[in-house]
């Protein structure tokens, strides 16, 4: 019997998704250069007209991340959810390959420099398992369906997450990194939940 997906499929939807990447930084720039702050506060009214629906709660453990370059910024978010109970925290990066792990955070805590501007929870700072995970994006499609930077991090962290315990994943970008299609692999993890400064919509719906 044939295979049901071509060996070659996965080759031709990474080559779809460096085309991809190309066009949605430049995209993401002019987004981030248009709207910057007001689209990192819109995301906070967003969301807090959501909490049900996220499953955001006192005690909730919510994974943002640190902005590098042009990703929208969720500190705000973070720090509004903070307010009301729930736990931030932030990823940390410990390996190439591995999965990413998350370790608390407030807005108080100092923070260390990590790989590619990132900025980072020390080593003495809890590791935690977050509920609900914010992931920086260049793309994502209305079945959300992912494109980030290529180095399959929060991949490889959401299988591993979700191998643990059911977890939300939201997918955070501008209006405009929402695209038709973004090409998919079999190792790419879809998103929950797409999280613009446009709006807050469930993926697949």
């Amino acid at each position: 019997m044939p295979p049901l997906v071509s060996p070659h499929a996965d080759v031709a939807g990474a080559d779809a998704k460096r085309t991809l990447r190309r066009r949605m930084r430049a995209l993401r720039l002019v987004a981030d250069q248009k709207t910057g702050p007001d689209g990192a506060m819109a995301l906070v009214g967003h969301v807090m007209g959501a909490l049900d629906s996220l499953g955001i709660r006192k005690d909730t453990i919510v994974a943002g991340y640190w902005p590098i370059v042009t990703e929208i910024d969720v500190r705000p978010l973070l720090a509004r959810l903070e307010h009301i109970g729930a736990r931030a925290a932030l990823p940390v990066l410990t390996a190439p390959d591995a999965p990413l792990m998350f370790r608390h955070w407030t807005l108080s805590d100092d923070l260390e420099d990590g790989p590619r501007g990132t900025r980072q929870p020390g080593a003495a700072v809890p590791t935690v398992i977050p509920d609900v995970v914010l992931v920086p994006l260049l793309a994502v499609d209305p079945r959300g369906c992912r494109l980030g930077q290529g180095g399959g991090h929060y991949d490889r962290t959401l299988a591993a997450l979700r191998d643990i315990r059911p977890i939300v994943a939201v997918g955070v970008g501008y209006a405009v990194q929402l695209v038709d299609r973004v090409p998919e692999e079999a190792c790419d993890q879809r998103m929950d939940w797409i999280l613009t400064d446009a709006g807050l919509v469930r993926a697949g719906a």
